[in-house]
């Protein structure tokens, strides 16, 4: 069995997760590990078993026998990061948002597609088990037609306004960090919306604090969204049906549950227990594309990364969410 050699580039919470869960794949080994501090590359490094530590991103270049790159830093710096891999040659996995705008997330979706460069936007819970199920019983028209989809996610974020979530420099707010899950579910499952309406609360370091969305679609459905930094919800997700509905429990993004409730006949619950954090369902996504030579999933396609930036940003023009990246270069 052939082994994928991982690079982790960032070394923060969300990247100690990965790296973990990279250790329950069997043909999956850290080779590679970089950061804008040596001594946390080192430490991390050490941690898992990568033989490779930098103290520079660009470092990551030269590392031999690199197969693929988990990108893990911080939302405003996925585009300059990612097209510093592909340009190296490197296949991707880049946090969600895959970038700040469309105008980044276009040119990286050329830059990958010119070279031929495999690159995919690790929104994990398009694999979790959970999500899959969810979409498989919608299309089947197990509850008839879908009119509805009500999502949430929200936790009361302890205030920094240097750290990532309130930090507008680093992109922070409600709606690219956490409010991009039930908006990543409604264009899942109902594809592009034909209007859209928004409002945010902001809070004192300019990001969006609360993100209220309201998303409807040609077939008269309707999704009403949310995202919040100032309590914590329920984080679950109800797909509404002509013929029943689906229930997927909190935290829905990762959740280990479905439940169907026809509109005749007994609820059924799918259950898909774990034990692991569920970023190894991409991470073995990805590994399989390498393998069979594709440059982008054909689950979660640049396209679809795309639509779902587009979207995102005319929630913010509609609620008044900006960013210096929006300004014209």
């Amino acid at each position: 069995m052939a082994v994928t050699r991982w690079g982790i580039l960032g070394c923060g919470r969300i990247a100690h997760k990965f790296a973990q869960d990279l250790q329950t794949i069997p043909d999956a080994r850290l080779h590679a590990v970089a950061s804008t501090d040596l001594n946390r590359a080192v430490t991390f490094a050490a941690d898992y078993g990568a033989p490779n530590a930098y103290g520079r991103y660009e470092d990551l270049l030269s590392c031999p026998d690199l197969d693929v790159v988990y990108i893990a830093t911080t939302h405003n710096f996925h585009y300059e990061n990612t097209l510093m891999c592909l340009n190296g040659g490197l296949p991707v996995l880049c946090e969600k948002p895959f970038a700040m705008n469309s105008r980044q997330v276009r040119t990286m979706v050329e830059t990958a597609r010119e070279k031929g460069v495999f690159l995919m936007e690790a929104l994990w819970s398009r694999f979790m088990p959970c999500i899959v199920k969810a979409k498989e019983l919608a299309d089947s028209g197990a509850i008839g037609t879908v009119t509805g989809l009500r999502a949430d996610f929200g936790f009361r974020a302890p205030f920094d306004p240097e750290k990532r979530l309130f930090n507008k420099a680093l992109g922070g707010g409600s709606l690219l960090d956490i409010g991009i899950y039930p908006l990543f579910l409604s264009y899942l499952l109902l594809g592009k919306p034909t209007t859209v309406k928004a409002a945010a609360v902001f809070g004192q370091t300019g990001i969006d604090e609360q993100c209220g969305m309201v998303l409807t679609y040609d077939n008269g459905a309707m999704a009403n969204l949310f995202s919040t930094l100032t309590a914590k919800t329920d984080t679950d997700a109800c797909i509404y049906g002509s013929a029943g509905n689906l229930h997927i429990g909190g935290r829905f993004h990762e959740g280990q549950s479905v439940t169907i409730k026809p509109a005749e006949g007994d609820r059924q619950i799918y259950t898909y227990p774990r034990q692991t954090w569920g970023y190894n369902y991409e991470a073995n996504h990805v590994m399989q594309c390498l393998r069979e030579g594709k440059t982008e999933s054909p689950l979660w396609s640049l396209d679809d990364s795309l639509n779902l930036m587009d979207l995102l940003d005319t929630l913010r023009q509609a609620a008044g969410i900006q960013y210096a990246e929006d300004q014209p270069l």
